[in-house]
């Protein structure tokens, strides 16, 4: 069964190599990744895993449709025979990690846990930044481990999903959070159930983007959300700019919103030595090279922003607001050495 990921990535070479190793070791067999604009070399290790039969890379840089830079990627897969070949299809993002609780942990245990489903919601789970300062080159399954209570009443975008469904003609285009383009007349034979087990009714078919709220969603399986990362990521992440609605900007309340840090779920664990394997066969030349000059690059970029004071400030506000939890003395040291580089960069 050919299980295709559709993904769009901007500077995100640092995580890459993660998050498609724990998508190989979930299952899935294919993977479509679209770059844009990329200074990192993202693009450039597409390229070689591309070359290397691992996934099939497009590079969108532009100009976008209306609807932006994520939502342009996608109305070009509908065409492509990538996703056409498809038996199943979920479009992700790559700070989104799939995270099964039937059987081994594959996407054919969740689909042999519901085998009438033609559509399989994954609710967000999200991932706090749980007080982390400094960019780690590390997965972030392992970095944070605190997340949002199962049960969550606000906000609603807490219980927002993306869609594993079957590519049998019922939606003729991917969205990024469920299909679209509907064929009426198949609509019928559709069957939509959620992460917990649940058949959902005739509204998840052509128009709902979430989850019902006030219950749990995740019983089978989640989808684990870190939207934030360390807060070094998160000035990268303002700097770079949203994939759907590129003209927000991110700003605190986003952050606080997000940063949820009640519970610890550590359940995602248990694919780390299984996506450790999938990793190794994805070892090939220059790919650790291309790896670490993506991180190398992170951190110059970090240092460029902090000389410039919208980025400066936001980085201070992060460190100060209560529910990021820093060490006032550590938050107070970077202060004041990012208010050195300015000063030196004004002189």
């Amino acid at each position: 069964m050919n299980i295709l990921a559709i993904l769009c990535v901007r500077n995100e070479g640092a995580f890459l190599m993660d998050w498609l190793a724990h998508h190989k070791a979930c299952g899935f067999a294919d993977f479509l990744v679209f770059s844009n604009d990329c200074q990192d070399g993202s693009d450039d290790m597409l390229d070689a895993l591309a070359a290397d039969g691992h996934l099939t890379h497009v590079r969108n840089d532009g100009p976008y449709d209306k609807g932006g830079i994520q939502f342009t990627a996608l109305k070009m897969a509908a065409k492509m025979d990538v996703v056409k070949s498809a038996d199943w299809i979920l479009p992700i993002d790559v700070d989104e990690f799939v995270n099964i609780h039937v059987g081994d942990g594959t996407v054919s245990d969740l689909m042999a846990a519901l085998p009438q489903a033609t559509a399989i919601t994954l609710t967000w789970r999200l991932f706090g930044n749980d007080g982390q300062v400094r960019f780690v080159d590390a997965p972030p399954t392992q970095t944070f481990t605190r997340a949002a209570p199962q049960v969550m009443h606000w906000p609603w975008r807490a219980a927002m999903f993306k869609t594993l469904y079957r590519n049998d003609g019922t939606y003729r285009k991917p969205g990024v959070h469920r299909p679209r383009d509907t064929v009426e007349d198949r609509l019928p034979d559709a069957r939509w159930f959620d992460g917990e087990g649940r058949e959902l009714d005739e509204q998840f078919k052509t128009r709902r983007i979430f989850s019902n709220f006030g219950r749990s969603n995740y019983a089978l399986a989640q989808l684990n959300h870190y939207p934030l990362g360390t807060m070094e990521s998160y000035v990268l992440k303002a700097d770079r700019g949203r994939a759907v609605h590129s003209e927000d900007l991110l700003g605190l309340d986003y952050w606080v919103e997000r940063n949820w840090n009640t519970e610890e779920d550590t359940s995602i664990h248990r694919m780390s030595e299984r996506s450790k394997m999938a990793r190794q066969g994805l070892a090939i030349p220059r790919i650790q090279t291309l790896h670490d000059q993506a991180v190398e690059w992170r951190k110059r970029r970090f240092d460029t922003l902090m000389q410039q004071e919208p980025y400066r400030a936001l980085f201070g506000r992060l460190l100060m607001t209560p529910t990021s939890r820093p060490v006032p003395e550590k938050a107070a040291q970077f202060m004041v050495r990012y208010a050195n580089l300015a000063r030196q960069q004004a002189q």
